[in-house]
């Protein structure tokens, strides 16, 4: 049975945390779209670790170790959500994604990023900046977004965005590697969705 593209999760966070982390990170300036990483590839954050091996399939990180980069680390909250998930469940990447105002992510499909797959990883997004003006559409179809709120998209299905605000929109992205404790919450908040 497929599940629903768009699924709310009974997880929110503290925003004015969260934004008052961003803006102590000094973020540079930027054009368009701007990735800073918080959890990366272990050689990518250590430079004196070997990089992996050569792998035959990159779809659901264990192709390598991961660790908390230095801007995580200066950031307590914002960590402290991380470390929450990590409890849990084998988190991979971890990212702040910043569009600036007037941009456009076109239509795309993200190939390993839904439950359905079988050697995936699946993404949890919340987001932090969000004017009314951003819009996400998933399966051409707006998803209601907030911030501190976190969602389960499947985003093997096709999405894009369109920031007609004038501030730049943050959302900071969690992936991992499905197991149970993450699927029955999925399960459990989509029975709600059915509900409601």
């Amino acid at each position: 049975m497929k599940t629903r593209d768009r699924i709310l999760l009974p997880f929110t966070y503290d925003v004015d945390q969260m934004v008052a982390e961003c803006k102590a990170l000094e973020l540079n300036q930027f054009e368009y779209y701007n990735v800073i990483p918080l959890r990366s590839p272990a050689h990518l954050v250590d430079s004196s670790l070997p990089f992996p091996p050569p792998a035959d399939d990159f779809a659901d990180g264990t192709w390598t170790d991961w660790l908390d980069t230095p801007e995580l680390l200066k950031s307590p909250y914002i960590l402290s959500i991380v470390n929450g998930f990590k409890e849990k469940i084998d988190v991979t990447l971890v990212r702040l994604l910043r569009l600036s105002a007037g941009a456009v992510v076109k239509e795309h499909t993200d190939p390993t990023l839904g439950l359905e797959i079988e050697k995936s990883v699946i993404r949890l997004t919340i987001p932090i900046i969000k004017h009314e003006k951003v819009d996400f559409y998933l399966n051409n179809r707006i998803v209601p977004m907030q911030p501190g709120e976190c969602w389960y998209l499947r985003l093997t299905d096709p999405h894009k965005i369109e920031n007609n605000s004038p501030i730049e929109r943050i959302n900071l992205t969690i992936d991992m590697r499905p197991n149970e404790w993450i699927k029955n919450i999925i399960a459990k908040s989509e029975v709600k969705v059915k509900e409601a």
